[in-house]
């Protein structure tokens, strides 16, 4: 009888026994044929002939199995130890929130508020979404970096979630503001997302966050609703040193990220931050690979990372301190670096995901959340998002007509047509006024009638909508003044234009009412 033992990886699985695969069938004998099945590897067995009796020990996360070749029979034994999974710890995962740079590409929006503070939805504030994620994923170990226009991030962040705002029990939630230290290098302020970190690396050496092993990196301008632990679990099962969450998307908008390769285990093996031309199609992938239908696959035939990673803590301040010191970005500098030579996976996120972190996708997103199927909603019961209480009263709507319309807290609508669009808190629509397609952040007061008044009287506009005014196609942020009489829906179709002095903007052919600009009485724009 001829027998051999062999030491097998736990993704491994057996292919079946049979001649031509385990033995040879002239001598009988045991040739060193490949097993296929292993996602990891090819596992070679050897011939060997009468076994030692002193069996080796089992390594932790192995298998052994025994093959036994009989003269007319063919026998195969696998006994397989009992391995446990490693479990994600809540407590050993902390979560950094970027809180955004310049903001550029939402300017006017971010012209005086960092891009996590800028409204969306009616009372919410982009920073809930990935705060929101971290609460429902039972993360408590959480810091917000910013640095731009912070001080209504800053506001906002202390009424919702310190204070009397969301407990975190023995969690907690820092805002870690961009400041100078001692020495040249400390004079400069972050240069990118990846030199943000790296500031604040002496963080998690301090006593308190001695025991984070994972890092979840997320970014203030998505919107989406994700288990952060599920990514986590997917981090560690892989032994990853580098996750990304993933999702695909069409040629259209794949310029916007940075695309990857994955092989068939779902490893990275090529990273290309927001490319162009023939670059971009060559980061083309059979998408069906990630689960898609064929026709899904043609329509979204790249892999964009969603800018959400987990690292391993270790990994993480050894790149950012030793390996790539001077890298400033993550996305164009450290992730293309640590593909070649670090283990980079790639979790494929398959809801609802949207960028929106320009004019375009900001305004799109939101008013689809007016749809009347919308494909995303803040209400869940389960995930709830999180906002600062407000304490508002109930909207009032007198003789108005709403369709597919999104009205948020404390507003007045009065003999008003509102017509797939959002009202943010504490709005006032006077009579006569028609809404479409239209985004209105609200406002952060309330003016008594007496003050409206007096304001009209003396031939001012008040915070608000005037009477008979028309909108169609625009984002009117916090605290704008409309007149009466006014036209807003750009007749003549212009795609870009500045015009501060008049009260308004325009970008991709979206108007936008800046916050306490002021658009007088008749205005046609």
């Amino acid at each position: 009888m001829d027998a051999c033992c062999a030491t097998l990886k736990p993704t491994s699985h057996l292919a079946n026994s049979r001649k031509g695969v385990f033995c040879n069938e002239e001598s009988g004998g045991f040739w060193g044929d490949k097993i296929r099945g292993s996602l990891n590897n090819y596992i070679q067995l050897g011939k060997k002939l009468n076994l030692e009796n002193n069996g080796r020990k089992i390594k932790p996360g192995f298998a052994s199995s025994v093959l036994i070749r009989e003269t007319d029979n063919e026998t195969m034994t696998v006994k397989t130890p009992r391995i446990e999974r490693k479990r994600a710890n809540l407590k050993n995962v902390a979560a950094i929130i970027l809180g955004g740079g310049s903001g550029a590409q939402l300017f006017p929006l971010t012209s005086r508020a960092a891009t996590p503070a800028v409204p969306i939805g009616g009372c919410y504030r982009l920073i809930d979404v990935p705060m929101s994620n971290c609460i429902n994923s039972g993360i408590n170990k959480i810091f917000v970096l910013t640095q731009f226009n912070s001080a209504s991030l800053n506001r906002h962040i202390c009424r919702t979630y310190t204070g009397n705002g969301v407990s975190f029990g023995d969690g907690y939630v820092e805002v870690l503001a961009a400041t100078q230290t001692a020495g040249e290098t400390g004079k400069r302020w972050f240069q990118g997302t990846a030199d943000a970190v790296r500031q604040f690396t002496w963080v998690f050496e301090d006593a308190k966050a001695k025991d984070i092993d994972n890092i979840v990196i997320l970014s203030g301008d998505h919107l989406y609703r994700m288990d952060y632990m599920d990514f986590i679990q997917n981090h560690i099962d892989r032994n990853a040193d580098i996750t990304l969450s993933c999702a695909p998307v069409g040629d259209s908008r794949a310029s916007s990220f940075g695309l990857v390769k994955i092989d068939s285990r779902g490893r990275i093996t090529q990273f290309s931050e927001k490319p162009t031309g023939n670059d971009k199609k060559a980061m083309q992938v059979d998408t069906s690979i990630i689960g898609l239908s064929p026709d899904e696959a043609l329509k979204s035939p790249y892999i964009a990372s969603m800018g959400v990673y987990a690292f391993k803590t270790d990994v993480l301040l050894n790149l950012l301190r030793w390996r790539y010191p001077t890298s400033n970005d993550f996305g164009s500098e450290i992730i293309p670096s640590a593909v070649k030579d670090h283990n980079v996976q790639a979790y494929i996120f398959r809801d609802y995901w949207e960028d929106i972190g320009r004019i375009k996708s900001f305004f799109d997103a939101n008013l689809a959340l007016a749809d009347e199927f919308p494909k995303f909603e803040f209400y869940d019961p389960k995930t709830p998002f999180f906002t600062s209480p407000r304490f508002l009263p109930p909207t009032k709507i007198d003789s108005s007509k709403i369709k597919n319309a999104i009205i948020s807290h404390g507003c007045f609508l009065r003999e008003c047509i509102v017509d797939h669009s959002i009202v943010g808190e504490r709005s006032r629509l006077d009579s006569g006024v028609e809404l479409k397609d239209t985004l209105m952040m609200g406002a952060d007061y309330y003016q008594t009638e007496s003050e409206i008044a007096s304001l009209l009287a003396q031939g001012k506009v008040p915070i608000g909508i005037g009477r008979n005014t028309k909108i169609r196609n625009c984002i009117i942020d916090k605290n704008a003044k409309i007149g009466k009489d006014v036209i807003i829906k750009n007749k003549d179709g212009v795609e870009e234009a500045d015009r501060p002095e008049e009260g308004f903007y325009i970008r991709s052919g979206i108007i936008i009412v800046p916050e306490k600009a002021t658009i007088n009485d008749g205005t046609v724009i």
